[in-house]
């Protein structure tokens, strides 16, 4: 016996394969034009940050014969390292980088340690009154620097640190840590509380487990804070004018001051001298920036 099966009604029948593609073809192009204009937007926004960073290269390489004969905005005519030379001893530029250094690279260091044992001990520890240590820490960050400038002033010529690059360590310091606990003892709290119940049935104590143990898991939290305090101080002026006097003391971002005074015209002079000044953050942020980057996603995913 034959069967036969009943024809499917033309409402059921399913849609032609070719007019599937054809739907989602308008979706695509959608999708690839939305990426052209995103990439479009980010390559102009990138130029237009650029652009000064390039005008003050250009400037910096060009001789002042050729600034002052064809103006700043002209394309150069010639080539000459001669502006960094002149900067670079003629400016003090290079007593001013040194002076730099010795004053953001102790501070980077020493606020580092202390904010890291103090945000060890608040997160891993229940310390009384820890949140009220917290909150304070917190508020000394939220106050303006302009209100603490004559404080700070007269603090340092009680002490005997006036006119001292210890002055604007010990400022730099204590206006830094702060912040740098506030940051660690949130990353500090994320570590699972087993690992370190386990170091303690090991025998370890607080010393080991803070310098074995929590250290080297903080080590993308400690290379972004890194990377940003020296930045910050580094790039400090405010503080430096404040606590200091003497000429050869000054840090870069102070000698830059006396540098556009000095050479009021020659713009190729000032513009090697603000490089210069912007080299040391630039390389620091370079060899930190993956940290950076992985120091900043910290806690984004739980």
């Amino acid at each position: 016996m034959t069967v036969t099966h009943p024809e499917t009604p033309p409402a059921a029948k399913t849609a032609p394969p070719a007019a599937r593609p054809a739907r989602r073809a308008p979706a695509a192009r959608r999708r690839r034009a939305g990426t052209a204009g995103f990439h479009t937007g980010a390559v102009l926004l990138s130029a237009l940050w650029l652009l000064p960073v390039a005008l003050v290269l250009v400037t910096a390489t060009r001789s002042f014969d050729d600034i002052a004969g064809n103006g700043l905005g002209a394309l150069p005519h010639s080539f000459t390292l001669d502006g960094f030379a002149q900067a670079w001893t003629d400016g003090g530029q290079a007593r001013a980088l040194l002076n730099s250094i010795l004053v953001t690279v102790p501070s980077v260091l020493v606020s580092l340690l202390l904010a890291s044992m103090a945000a060890f001990a608040l997160s891993r520890y229940d310390l009384p009154l820890r949140r009220t240590l917290l909150l304070v820490m917190l508020a000394g960050n939220l106050l303006p620097p302009q209100i603490l400038l004559v404080p700070v002033s007269k603090l340092t010529e009680m002490l005997g640190l006036y006119d001292s690059l210890y002055a604007v360590i010990g400022v730099q310091v204590g206006f830094g840590v702060g912040f740098y606990v506030f940051v660690l003892h949130g990353f500090m709290r994320s570590i699972p509380p087993e690992i370190q119940q386990a170091a303690v049935i090991d025998g370890a104590g607080p010393w080991t487990i803070y310098s074995r143990i929590v250290m080297p898991l903080a080590k993308p939290a400690l290379a972004a804070l890194c990377a940003l305090s020296f930045t910050w101080i580094f790039n400090d002026l405010l503080w430096s004018i404040t606590v200091l006097r003497t000429d050869s003391k000054m840090p870069i971002t102070a000698s830059l001051i006396g540098l556009q005074g000095q050479y009021v015209s020659d713009w190729n002079v000032i513009a090697a001298g603000s490089v210069i000044a912007a080299a040391p953050t630039v390389i620091v942020f370079l060899r930190f920036q993956r940290h950076f980057v992985a120091g900043l996603n910290l806690g984004a995913v739980k």
